[in-house]
This record gives structure tokens, C-alpha cells and sequence, in this order.
């Protein structure tokens, strides 16, 4: 249990925002299965870019539970700061900012982890978007730009000297993107220079390996990202192993249909006909890419036009597995 401003964290697990995964589905899905917070999809601080249907949808946040996180990304502190307020006014809890983004696109506008390149451009973010709202703001970073400039223990003092309510650390350098070893040195590192809450955050898959993790760091939680893409109760399994010490029973067949069918339901009244079918197709990729048959359903699948279509194939899917043990 740890505090962001008046939010108490009553679960040791958040959910990491994911660009394209981390929707309003995918979130809610995924705080009723063991997420004490989970974060927005990373939002544009370019206003004028809001009108897009991308970014509605990533800016719809209605029936979500408290505290309602939602991630900023850009470079510029006045426009950072504006899109926070805006954020707020829309019913953000919680402005997280992206320094952590290792993916080109981002990078290349001079944002996401790119920014760790140039400190005194991250002090004048931070400042200025705790100084432009009323609520908590916290932080996304990774442990440097490349390995040999690994600055993430400056930008986590800069962080906390700015106002900065916890600290997420991906465990890599932007050049690392999401290959090699996790820096978990430099999390505990982090963790002991600063005194607010971090999360620790990188190749954390199971729960044995999430309190190793914990323990070793020194974390206040541990921020779970590509883990939960097919297997949401992760999520609750990982929870109950820092509870409790012991394993949960793994989900069966049919719970498992359940959580399925409850997401691609939920994407598909959340997207509309045409958009719900096709994001739906990655998410049921994602959630049978491990069983036997799932690679051909999936061609399949792939080409299925209809939420109807949808929801028959992964009936017959079920239904076949169950009667042979294996999916066909």
C-alpha cells in the first residue's frame, strides 16, 4: 500500500501505459483483475491534434474507477502544462508524464525518453506541469539515454525536487528499447536516493519473479506492461503472491473464455463495429498465440468482418479445446 497525493494504492501491481494496448477496455478489464492503478494510453500535448479520432478515444475516461491516471508526451513545458489542465478538466485524477518512450516516432519530436538527453529541459517540464495543476503528477523514465549515459538517477532527484508525486523506471536505456538486461541495479539505486514511491518496471512476468524484484529493488510496486497483454489475471496473480506468498490457481477454460469474451464485448461497444473488429483481432492474437491451434485461428480470425463472426469463432475455438484438451 503506498499514497500518490490523496490516492491510496491498495495493490502493489500497476498496469504500464501501453500505446495502442492500454485503452479504456483494456484498463478497466484489467483493475477489476488485480491492478491497484492502471495508466492512460500516451495522449499528444499537442492540443490542436485532440480532435483526431485516436486521441478521442484515448481522452474518453467515462466510467473508469478512481484515481484516473492519464499520460502526457511532448517537449515543450507550456504545451505540456496546457495539456495537463486540459486533462484535468476532463476528469484526470492523475497527470502521469512520458520520459520513457523508446520508440522512434516519439523520439524523433523530441520526446518521450529522448528528452533524458537534456536534464535542464526535463526540470523545466516537470515544473511546469506541477506548477499548471491541482492534482498529483508523476513520472515515466527509463535508466538513460544509452548505456553510456545512464542519467536516471539525476532525473529522479530532479524529479523529486520538482514536486514529482512517484516514479515509474524501466530498467533499460532508450537504446536498449526492450532488449537485454533489466537494470534492476539502478532501480533500487534510484529507489534509495529519492523518497517517493517508484515502481519498478521491465520483464516482470510472473509473481515469483515480481517479489524478487520488489525485494531486491527496494520498490514500492512493481508497473506490469506486455506480461498482461493476453493474460489480464497476471495481473491478479501477481497481486495475490505479494499478498499472501503463495500462488493463485491459474484460471481455467472457461474463466479464461469469460475474460476473453468480456474484452473483445468491451472493444467492440467502445470502437464501434468497424474499429471493434479490427483492434480486437491483436488482443484475441494475443490471448491464444501460446495454445496449440492458435496460430491458424488466428489467420482465421484475422479475416472475420463481424462482431457475430468474431464471437462464433471463438466459440467454436472453446468449444474444441475443451472437447480435446487442446485447442484444434
Amino acid at each position: 500500500m503506498f499514497r500518490i497525493g490523496p490516492y491510496t494504492i491498495d495493490s502493489q501491481v500497476i498496469l504500464a501505459p501501453m500505446a495502442g494496448v492500454t485503452d479504456r477496455p483494456f484498463r478497466q478489464l484489467c483493475r477489476r483483475l488485480g491492478a491497484g492503478m492502471v495508466v492512460s494510453e500516451m495522449v499528444t500535448s499537442d492540443t490542436r491534434l485532440w480532435n483526431s479520432r485516436k486521441s478521442i478515444n484515448r481522452l474518453n475516461h467515462t466510467g473508469e474507477p478512481e484515481p484516473r491516471s492519464v499520460q502526457i508526451a511532448g517537449g515543450d513545458p507550456e504545451m505540456m502544462a496546457q495539456a495537463a489542465r486540459m486533462n484535468v478538466e476532463r476528469g484526470a485524477q492523475i497527470i502521469d508524464i512520458n520520459m520513457g518512450c523508446p520508440a522512434k516516432k516519439v523520439c524523433n519530436k523530441a520526446a518521450g525518453s529522448a528528452l533524458l538527453q537534456d536534464e535542464p529541459l526535463v526540470r523545466s517540464i516537470l515544473h511546469a506541469v506541477v506548477g499548471a495543476v491541482d492534482v498529483p503528477v508523476t513520472l515515466k523514465i527509463r535508466t538513460g539515454w544509452n548505456t553510456s549515459n545512464r542519467n536516471g538517477l539525476n532525473v529522479a532527484k530532479i524529479a523529486e525536487d520538482a514536486g514529482i508525486s512517484a516514479l515509474a523506471v524501466h530498467g533499460r536505456t532508450r537504446a536498449c528499447s526492450y532488449k537485454g538486461e533489466v537494470e534492476y541495479d539502478t532501480i533500487r539505486d534510484i529507489k534509495q536516493a529519492v523518497s517517493l514511491p517508484v515502481f519498478a518496471n521491465g520483464d516482470i512476468r510472473t509473481p515469483e519473479q515480481a517479489r524478487k524484484v520488489l525485494d531486491y529493488t527496494g520498490a514500492d510496486a512493481v508497473m506490469i506492461g506486455r506480461a498482461a497483454q493476453g493474460r489480464p489475471w497476471v495481473l491478479r496473480e501477481i497481486d495475490h503472491f505479494l499478498r499472501f506468498g503463495r500462488r493463485l490457481e491459474a484460471p481455467g477454460l472457461a474463466e479464461i473464455k469469460g475474460i476473453l469474451l468480456e474484452h473483445v464485448q468491451g472493444l467492440h461497444q467502445f470502437y464501434g463495429d468497424y474499429m471493434g473488429v479490427r483492434i480486437a483481432r491483436k488482443h484475441v492474437g494475443w490471448y491464444l498465440q501460446a495454445e496449440q491451434g492458435g496460430s491458424c485461428f488466428r489467420q482465421a480470425f484475422n479475416q472475420l468482418e463481424t462482431a457475430d463472426d468474431q464471437f462464433a469463432a471463438i466459440d467454436d475455438f472453446f468449444a474444441q479445446w475443451a472437447q480435446s484438451g487442446t485447442a484444434a
